[in-house]
């Protein structure tokens, strides 16, 4: 999977999870370095499940807004 398409994955996976428009979650994502983290740690992440990804996305995202 490309890194392109993982984003896009993350972004379709982390909607589904908070069950908000995917246009929503990329203007979050983008607001929070989101997909500056998921370029950074590609390698790492793209084995994981997607339950995992959008955990993980959820308490980065929380981290930062706090």
């Amino acid at each position: 999977m490309s890194r392109l398409s993982f984003k896009a994955f993350c972004i379709e996976k982390y909607a589904d999870f908070r069950s908000i428009p995917s246009s929503e979650v990329y203007k979050l994502f983008e607001e929070n370095n989101v997909l500056e983290m998921l370029d950074r740690d590609y390698d790492m992440l793209h084995g994981f499940g997607f339950e995992y990804i959008v955990n993980d996305i959820d308490q980065y995202i929380g981290g930062r807004q706090q």
